[in-house]
């Protein structure tokens, strides 16, 4: 390849010669969704296509056996695109992942011609279960992303966005275990599992006056007994804590134990407390990496004018690795009419053109983003430098 061609003009005919192949796999992981950690044939798809590009993938890293690596290239600056693909439980892609996932696989096929030029290696990671579990989290404690300068991914959302934060979040799975007796025969002889939910639940809304400023809590109920005259004597439920951020996190977590444990003494029912997967910690884009993604966005038509003043994201895994290393985690934009995303109608929206687009202009964008890291020299040392440092 000549270095006297322009990057950004190779990766956008790079990235027109694989359109169909991009969006074809955009639509096949929506119309397959997956949950987490179970999303087999989605990482399938996207380690094949990847393979087929001429990438050297490793499948089921960090023993997650959806979980993979590909890479393209051998230059000492690492740059990660993180891919998601897992789906939600009875709404399918209604939080947009099929764009997410594609867009990180256009990125990395835009830029792929072009990186021993810029003296880049391009390392897609496909990271399960953001949704729930925390793929991203298992796969920095085991060393996927060591050898990563900056990590980048995009986000679907209604509007284009960039700097927002999250919440850091923590999630449990709740029981309670009491004794089943009659109702109305021998209810003195029942340990009553809902009564200890019950109490548990008016705790949290009590203490909901003094939680710490940012915090919140929510959860369902998945089984509260078996009929009205039984007394319950097991009950379980889904439960979600968030605070602005992981030491906020940590305080809010230990005051809402010692309300499912108050459910507990009360009632004298035994309680189990099970986390599901990693914390996350809450987001940390990086200022000057954003402006590249900025740029590059704005070359493309996007605009940022729409992101409301301090905007709060919800939770992602991508947290924690923003902890770690220089991380942008911009939303994407298309028309979703009226709807938000975890809904079902946002579902419906997610391969219309203006998806199709958004994972074209997202995969174009973070390609640019890479270039300008990779020769900007100041840039390339400070991110070469954070890698020499960890």
């Amino acid at each position: 390849m000549s270095t006297t061609s322009d990057p950004r003009d190779i990766t956008r005919r790079r990235l027109e010669s694989r359109r169909e192949d991009v969006l074809a796999l955009s639509h096949s992981l929506h119309a397959q969704p997956e949950l987490a950690f179970e999303e087999h044939k989605s990482a399938k798809k996207i380690a094949d296509l990847l393979e087929g590009a001429g990438f050297d993938v490793a499948r089921g890293i960090c023993d997650l056996p959806t979980a993979f690596s590909g890479t393209y290239g051998s230059g000492e600056l690492v740059v990660g695109i993180t891919a998601e693909y897992d789906a939600l439980p009875g709404i399918g892609h209604a939080c947009g992942h099929n764009v997410n996932g594609a867009a990180a696989v256009a990125a990395a096929l835009a830029l792929a011609p072009v990186a021993d030029d810029l003296g880049i290696t391009v390392k897609l990671l496909g990271t399960p279960a953001e949704e729930y579990g925390g793929g991203k989290v298992y796969m920095l404690e085991r060393g996927a992303f060591d050898d990563v300068a900056a990590a980048m991914m995009v986000h679907a959302a209604p509007i284009d966005g960039l700097g927002f934060t999250s919440h850091a979040i923590s999630s449990w799975k709740v029981a309670y275990t009491g004794r089943t007796a009659h109702a109305a025969a021998m209810p003195h002889k029942g340990i009553n599992a809902a009564d200890a939910m019950t109490v548990a639940q008016v705790a949290i809304g009590a203490y909901r006056q003094q939680m710490i400023p940012g915090g919140i809590v929510h959860g369902v109920v998945t089984h509260g007994g078996e009929a009205p005259n039984v007394i319950p004597g097991r009950v379980t439920a889904d439960y979600d804590c968030r605070a602005e951020t992981a030491d906020d996190l940590h305080e809010l977590k230990a005051r809402i134990r010692a309300c499912f444990e108050a459910g507990a003494l009360a009632t004298g029912a035994e309680l189990e407390l099970t986390d599901v997967g990693r914390d996350y910690a809450d987001l940390r884009q990086d200022a000057a990496f954003g402006e590249a993604y900025r740029r590059a966005a704005e070359a493309l038509g996007r605009s940022f004018d729409r992101v409301p003043s301090g905007m709060r994201g919800g939770s992602t895994d991508m947290g924690n690795v923003s902890h770690v290393l220089p991380t942008i985690h911009p939303s994407i934009g298309y028309d979703c009419g009226e709807t938000i995303m975890h809904n079902p109608e946002f579902t419906r929206y997610g391969t219309t053109p203006g998806a199709d687009k958004a994972v074209l202009d997202g995969g174009l964008a973070m390609a640019w983003t890479a270039i300008e890291l990779a020769t900007a020299d100041t840039t390339r040392e400070r991110l070469l430098t954070g890698v020499a440092g960890r």
